[in-house]
């Protein structure tokens, strides 16, 4: 199961619903896939695969414009795992 944040760009926003700490969120779509990892201050790069640089623009753009929302989806859902 994979819970989807939001979709921007064609792109899913997601996290897998056994993931671990630290927090981080994946990103899906147009054949390619992303990870940007919160160090406590931002989400930083983690890895990329088959991205466009412009693309990759964006996406990080999205994350920090949401990253209060990001953050609240995980911990939500991971607390209520608990």
């Amino acid at each position: 199961m994979m819970p989807e944040i939001f979709r921007a760009f064609g792109f899913s926003f997601l996290f897998f619903s056994r993931d671990h700490e630290p927090i981080h969120v994946h990103v899906i779509g147009k054949d390619g896939d992303a990870k940007y990892v919160w160090n406590g201050t931002e989400f930083v790069f983690d890895y990329q695969h088959n991205i466009k640089a412009n693309d990759l623009k964006k996406i990080k753009s999205m994350i920090d414009e949401n990253r209060d929302i990001i953050i609240r989806h995980w911990e939500n859902y991971f607390d209520k795992e608990e």
